[in-house]
Parts: C-alpha cells; sequence; structure tokens
C-alpha cells in the first residue's frame, strides 16, 4: 500500500503540472485512504506536500516568464492570512465529536472528510462543465479589489479546513477578475497555492505534534516529479480534454468518500 500511495503521489505532480489545480483533491484521499494518515494531520500533511509541489512548478513558469507576481500578491495577501488563522486557531477549535444523530456520531474526522468530499464535487463540476472563452485584455491590467480579496478570504479559509489549494477557484478568479491569460494564470496559481498552503502548514506547528518526516519527504518528493511529468505533458495534450477526464475523476472520488464515511463505516 505504501508503494501505491507513493506512485499515487506521482498523479498529484502530474494534475498540478497539467492544469494547475487538483493536487490537494487527490492528496487527502491518498493519504487517509491508502497511506493509512488521520484525516486531521492528512490535512496538515497536504499543505505541506502541494505546497512544496507548487512551489517548485512555480518556479519553473517564473523561468518561462508565466506569473503574473503583482496578481500574485494581490490574491495571496488575504488568502495566506486567511490560511494560518484559520490552521492556527479554527480548526484546533473543532470538537473530536462534532454533534450525533440517533445513533451516529459525527467527529472532526468524519465532518472533515465530508466536507472535503462537498469540495470535490463543487471542484468536479466546475472542470467538467465547458468553460466560456473569456476575452483577454491588453494593456494594464484593471483589477477588481473588493472581488479578489473576498476570493483570496473564502480560498484560503477552505485551504486551511480541508488542505485544499483552491486552484480550481483561483484560476477562474485570476482570469475573470484580473483578465490575465490561461497559462499566465496556472503560473500564477501555483505561487499563490505554494505560498498559502506552506505558510498554512507552519499554523499547524507548536512543538507537539507527531509528524512522520519519512512519509512527508518521500510523497513530495514523488509529487514534484510528478509535476515535471505533467508540464511536460501540458506541452503535448489538450489542456481542456484533460481537466474535463480530471473532473469525473475526482467526481467519482468524492462521491465515493460521501458514500463510504456516511454508509460504509
Amino acid at each position: 500500500m505504501e508503494f501505491l500511495g507513493y506512485f499515487l503521489a506521482i498523479l498529484v505532480g502530474v494534475s498540478l503540472g497539467l492544469v494547475g489545480s487538483g493536487g490537494s483533491i487527490l492528496t487527502v484521499p491518498i493519504l487517509v485512504m491508502v497511506m493509512g494518515v488521520d484525516t486531521t494531520l492528512a490535512t496538515a500533511y497536504s499543505l505541506f506536500i502541494v505546497g512544496s509541489t507548487a512551489l517548485v512548478g512555480g518556479i519553473h513558469s517564473a523561468i518561462q516568464k508565466k506569473v503574473d507576481f503583482k496578481t500574485a500578491l494581490i490574491f495571496g495577501a488575504p488568502s495566506i492570512v486567511a490560511v494560518y488563522l484559520t490552521r492556527a486557531y479554527v480548526v484546533p477549535l473543532i470538537p473530536k465529536i462534532v454533534f450525533t444523530i440517533g445513533g451516529f456520531e459525527v467527529t472532526k474526522s468524519i465532518l472533515l472528510m465530508l466536507l472535503f468530499a462537498v469540495v470535490m464535487v463543487a471542484a468536479s463540476i466546475t472542470m467538467i462543465r465547458p468553460q466560456k472563452k473569456t476575452v483577454e485584455i491588453q494593456g494594464d491590467k484593471k483589477y477588481n479589489f473588493p472581488l479578489i480579496f473576498i476570493e483570496g478570504v473564502l480560498v484560503g479559509a477552505l485551504t486551511g479546513l480541508v488542505g485544499a489549494g483552491g486552484g480550481f477557484l483561483i484560476i477562474p478568479a485570476l482570469v475573470l477578475l484580473a483578465k490575465i491569460p490561461m497559462k499566465e494564470a496556472v503560473g500564477t496559481s501555483l505561487f499563490i497555492i505554494a505560498s498559502k498552503s506552506l505558510i498554512g502548514f507552519t499554523g499547524d506547528l507548536k512543538g507537539d505534534e507527531v509528524i512522520d518526516w519519512h512519509l512527508l519527504i518521500y510523497f513530495t518528493l514523488a509529487a514534484i516529479v510528478g509535476i515535471f511529468i505533467g508540464l511536460l505533458l501540458a506541452k503535448k495534450i489538450p489542456g481542456e480534454k484533460l481537466k474535463t477526464g480530471f473532473g469525473w475523476l475526482v467526481l467519482i472520488m468524492g462521491i465515493y468518500i460521501i458514500v463510504d464515511e456516511l454508509f460504509l463505516k
């Protein structure tokens, strides 16, 4: 199972390299269902893994001049604050047993997995649904600051709660609100994901946690190998087809997690 987990970690990186999102959507289920990591800890691990992998991909995109650093700062700043505060103060406040329905206890682990599954289903719909073509504006960019700020806070809070990088929300926001080209949006998204994920991970480091650094480092290295594979494939395979196929995979996984948490366990 450990070998399978590291193989699937490569797919995490491939996803980030191909479509600029989806890494965390795969990481948490792999860590929980294949590697046997506790759900809350898995969301923390996901922040480190996806953040480190996205940073490598972002640097690669920056070298190719496909990163808008000004946009990354405008969107990323409120997102970083939100993810850190969520990990450091909100997640620890969630009780081990959230509530009980009849004889069924909804624990913190079940709640986070269900929330993550809902995010997966929502993400899959945005990936499967045909995207309307947007007109890329030439010249100086005109930022919709209020919407960018609100989007950044919401994505940051989501990242903090379920360990999702939020690329499926960031990329449309960059294209629609900041009016930047799709390929540049992917590179910019990777830097935003990297910064808020890694800073969010520090919100979990309080000194008393037990972290399996062996698993974390090897899983991250496998994902980094995957992101380079994804970046190479992205040059040869139409991105829209890949995004749609990945969307269906995410939808199936999200539905399975909901069924598993509510009925199979």
